[in-house]
């Protein structure tokens, strides 16, 4: 399925891809060294692939849009760098992260580099509508994952707060793909808002199948019960722990507050989520938001194309890592 939204934009998409590279480029050769394995262990670069897609779908890419992609992708592998540090993780997709190979001082710098370089890549094209899109996810993004490390401190999460949380660290900047890939082929400020509420709305349910991920049988590109070893409530525990009795739930908060460096005790947990309905909650959520996505799309006068942005969305909850 991504091989043939690929497919759609296979040129554009070449030349963005160059485009990237050529935006990372720095006179320290320490620095074009993490760039280049950056490039190298890059995933799907789903974001991108949303501003081009829209692009075409609103009428067409143009030059800024070239711009918009690789603003969004500089600043998702500077969010995804930092975020490495903050959760002291040593691997992603596969491979060891920046601050695992190089340390946390380097990954925290290359971050700041690449965070840089977007802004003076908008800066330098006169893109300020661009970054102005873009900012605000940055902004959200922050405010995020503090709200959810404020809240894995007291484990005290409702699911009206989960949906803040992540609104704001994952769906904000498909949201802002969307809008600048919209923005772009120069429709109207309401086509713009639509396409963002639909990137929001499938950024929703992308986090929803990430987090899902977290109970699967097997590793996919993150390890098993990470999100309870960093003391993360996801929607599918969220859920179970809300229809348990109360003994369980003690039981089972205690468990992640003390234990949850314990690969046996998640397990533990894990199991207690997949039995109590959690799994199949979250699924019905993910599946509504991305049907409420696509229904955007099919309510949205003056687009063409949207097969592939409906392809798109069917792709990121379907996907298996």
């Amino acid at each position: 399925m991504l091989a043939e939204i690929k497919a759609f934009i296979e040129p554009e998409l070449s030349e963005f891809q160059s485009r990237f590279k050529e935006s990372m480029r720095s006179r320290v050769p320490l620095l074009d060294r993490i760039a280049f394995y950056l490039i190298k262990s890059k995933g799907k670069q789903i974001r991108p692939i949303f501003v081009l897609a829209t692009a075409k779908s609103c009428g067409g890419i143009k030059e800024s849009t070239f711009t918009a992609a690789s603003l969004i992708e500089l600043l998702h592998t500077a969010s995804l760098v930092h975020d490495d540090v903050v959760d002291n993780a040593y691997k992603r997709r596969g491979f060891f992260s920046i601050n695992a190979l190089w340390k946390h001082k380097a990954a925290v710098l290359v971050g700041d580099f690449l965070l840089s370089k977007g802004l003076l890549l908008a800066l330098d094209h006169k893109e300020y509508d661009l970054l102005h899109i873009v900012s605000e996810a940055v902004r959200q993004i922050s405010e995020g994952e503090l709200l959810q490390m404020e809240k894995s401190r007291v484990l005290n999460l409702d699911e009206s707060i989960y949906f803040d949380i992540i609104r704001q660290k994952t769906a904000s900047l498909i949201a802002a793909a969307c809008a600048a890939g919209a923005f772009s082929a120069g429709v109207s400020p309401e086509m713009v808002e639509r396409m963002r509420l639909f990137g929001e709305t499938a950024g929703l349910s992308f986090q929803i199948k990430d987090d899902l991920f977290d109970y699967g049988k097997e590793e996919v590109g993150k390890p098993l019960g990470i999100d309870i070893k960093e003391k993360k409530l996801t929607l599918p525990l969220i859920y179970a722990l809300k229809h348990c009795d109360s003994g369980t739930r003690n039981h089972m908060i205690h468990l992640i507050k003390r234990h949850s460096e314990d690969k046996t005790k998640r397990g533990e947990i894990i199991e207690f989520v997949r039995s109590s309905g959690g799994i199949e909650y979250a699924t019905e959520k993910m599946n509504k938001l991305a049907d409420d996505a696509v229904q955007l799309l099919e309510e949205s006068d003056g687009l063409t194309n949207t097969e592939h942005l409906k392809n798109l969305v069917h792709f990121i909850i379907a996907r298996r890592k």
